[in-house]
């Protein structure tokens, strides 16, 4: 769903502008900070024909290669007006949220100001108070997906499924609670947390967890079944969803992960190492032990992981949006999918297959698992 008139743009960027260059039709834009300028292995050619083959109205994708940043966008942000996608589209994160927040806290855990193993409820309230097992949820547990927590709570009550550390089992509502635990440890918001640690140092200026005006100039609108919904506009931070961002700037924060991945101090040599393995073909799992597990979908401190083939990964969905990332330390390169409508996760596969050709057995596992 890309209109014929369609104008695709990619950009480049490290840090440091340079002048604008016509290409091929093309509107590129290179930014150099060190070594050789690269360009994406993506081209905006192919990202248009993606979108018009798998019924996708808008997307961006940040491409990282060691250190360099290239953005390729095409398509329409909004379906009523034909307003183009960019490069600097602001975009529902969703849960790409999750792996900025884990960035925050392994820094905080690095200065000492919070501890991965302390139990939470000792400076902040237990979720559940009727249940024992609340009081030994540690940070650690909530970063893993192994709190024995719901998804979302939604209607449902809230309740501890199972005890602690026992097995994995996605839950935002974890987040929310490590949200909190931040709170009560840096003693201020949370969204002022994250543009301390993470939006300020890596130049992400376009990015917040609370709405702001300013988001409004170049905001791609959520669509279902090819037809405009209403907007997200959170006003205050929620650690599990609210982030919003453009392509270029999740590039940047892809770019430094892709960085801290290489560390070999702790707890940055945990952040991608599987502490936990998933349900076989269950990303949600909270009744029984499971009788089995993926051989090659884990968990690490934040980031889903594929242990076999040294990458890692995390998907977001909203209504009318959804979005995909994945790194590879191996080869210092990685990239990231935002797309303004529910269709977005069926350019993964395709994606993947140009940038990291292979198998991926999380991508298999998310297209059986995440709807549409």
């Amino acid at each position: 769903m890309v209109c014929s008139g369609s104008r695709n743009i990619s950009l480049t960027l490290h840090l440091k502008p340079a002048p604008f260059q016509p290409e091929s039709g093309k509107c590129v834009i290179h930014y150099f900070a060190y070594g050789v300028d690269m360009q994406t292995d993506l081209s905006s050619e192919q990202l248009e024909d993606l979108l018009n083959s798998r019924d996708v109205i808008g997307a961006s994708v940040a491409v990282v290669n060691d250190g360099t940043v290239s953005v390729v966008s095409a398509g329409l942000r909004d379906v009523e007006t034909n307003e183009l996608v960019n490069p600097d589209t602001v975009f529902d994160a969703a849960s790409l949220t999750k792996p900025l927040v884990s960035y925050a806290v392994l820094q905080l855990v690095e200065s000492g100001v919070i501890s991965l193993d302390e139990p939470v409820a000792e400076y902040v309230r237990p979720l559940v108070a009727d249940d024992a097992r609340s009081q030994d949820i540690t940070v650690r547990h909530l970063l893993t997906h192994t709190a024995g927590l719901q998804n979302l709570r939604d209607k449902e009550q809230l309740r501890i499924f199972y005890t602690p550390g026992s097995w994995f089992s996605y839950s935002s509502l974890g987040f929310m609670y490590l949200q909190m635990a931040i709170e009560a440890k840096t003693g201020e918001p949370f969204e002022v947390t994250m543009r301390r640690l993470v939006f300020d140092p890596l130049g992400m200026q376009m990015s917040s967890l609370e709405w702001n005006d300013a988001l409004a100039t170049d905001e791609a609108i959520p669509h279902e079944s090819g037809a405009p919904v209403a907007g997200h506009r959170t006003p205050s931070a929620n650690a599990s969803y609210s982030l919003k961002t453009t392509a270029k700037e999740y590039g940047a924060f892809l770019a430094a992960a892709l960085g801290k991945a290489r560390s070999d101090k702790q707890p940055w040599r945990d952040w991608l190492s599987p502490a936990v393995m998933v349900p076989l073909g269950s990303i949600i799992h909270l009744e029984g032990l499971p009788n089995a597990f993926e051989s090659n979908v884990g968990w690490g401190l934040g980031w889903g992981l594929e242990p076999q083939f040294g990458t890692f990964f995390q998907w977001g969905k909203m209504p009318g949006m959804r979005a995909f990332v994945m790194g590879s330390p191996r080869s210092n390169s990685g990239f990231v999918l935002f797309a303004n409508c529910n269709t977005g996760l069926r350019l993964m596969k395709p994606l993947a297959e140009i940038i990291f050709p292979g198998e991926h057995p999380a991508i298999r596992l998310l297209l059986e698992e995440v709807t549409e």
